[in-house]
């Protein structure tokens, strides 16, 4: 796939305004254990922050309604990922400082409506499964091993629903014109931090 490719499918397919440097999954290929590892803690982080949402939102019945599920299947996604360690005879090894992240979190806005306090959980966890989808995507496509072709292929498509389902929650409880303008505020921050962080192929963002 060239890179006009890629670019193309990032945009029309998840919305990103910047595509994953083309360099990543080759040098993610070469440090497939690090890859596995820090994509199981992703999928713990996962499942717990949509647990997170259902706790400190708990009068949002269709924030519960769609989540649970969710959680379920994040929580599926960990074992799976634990299976592929296994499988490889590799340990789980200790979490890692998500600095994509950490650069999202700290680019919400505070204050406001208990609502826009909601959005913005809602854009971050959005973004974070959109770039995660990206990446699967990517290697899906790329990497030699083609047992994990599959297993990354399975995944990305799981991955782009629950991006939906977030953007599909924000706009329960925001109005249309204001998810439009603030998903759109939120995707070119991603841009800028993606642009600016360091390209490591140990990490899955």
């Amino acid at each position: 796939m060239t890179n006009e490719q890629k670019q193309y499918a990032t945009k029309t397919m998840l919305g990103l305004k910047l595509p994953t440097d083309p360099r990543w999954v080759n040098i993610a290929e070469k440090n497939i254990e690090e890859i596995l590892i820090d994509h199981a803690y992703c999928e713990q982080k996962a499942a717990s922050s949509c647990i997170s949402l259902i706790i400190q939102f708990p009068e949002k019945e269709k924030l519960r309604e769609v989540l649970m599920p969710v959680v379920s299947e994040e929580w599926a996604h960990f074992r799976m990922v634990i299976k592929e360690l296994d499988k490889r005879g590799l340990a789980l090894g200790n979490p890692r400082k998500d600095l994509y992240v950490h650069q999202l979190y700290e680019g919400m806005k505070r204050g406001g409506s208990r609502e826009e306090q909601l959005g913005e959980r809602l854009f971050m966890n959005a973004l974070i499964e959109a770039r995660s989808c990206e990446r699967f995507r990517l290697l899906s496509l790329e990497i030699s091993d083609e047992s994990l072709r599959e297993f990354y292929h399975e995944l990305m498509i799981s991955e782009a629903g629950h991006y939906v389902n977030f953007i599909d929650l924000a706009k329960e409880y925001l109005s249309e014109n204001y998810v439009k303008q603030r998903w759109n505020e939120w995707l070119e921050m991603e841009a800028n931090i993606m642009k600016n962080l360091e390209l490591r192929g140990d990490r899955v963002h």
